[in-house]
């Protein structure tokens, strides 16, 4: 469904929050079916409790940023300013 809502919208990034510890079967999983739909390059971020160790597994299989729990508000806007905004920009160029 996350797929396919940002196929929907033009999605430039899909941003997920999970606390339950299912990280590594949703961040994955819906890398996944972006990609199956032609969507991937739809920048995938997210944050939650993930382990150090995890957050690397899923930046290596293609998960932009994990933002763990304590991280400010600003640092993640400033994350969207510094690696999404030239993508956008790029496009509208």
């Amino acid at each position: 469904m996350i797929a396919a809502a940002a196929l929907q919208e033009s999605a430039d990034a899909v941003g997920l929050s999970i606390m339950s510890g299912a990280h590594m079967t949703h961040f994955p999983a819906v890398l996944e079916a972006l990609r199956a739909r032609g969507a991937g390059g739809v920048v995938v971020f997210g944050g939650g409790i993930v382990p150090d160790e995890d957050a690397a597994a899923l930046k290596a299989l293609g998960v932009a940023a994990i933002f763990t729990p304590g991280t400010s508000t600003q640092a993640i806007v400033d994350w969207i300013e510094r690696e999404l905004r030239p993508r956008v920009e790029g496009v509208a160029a």
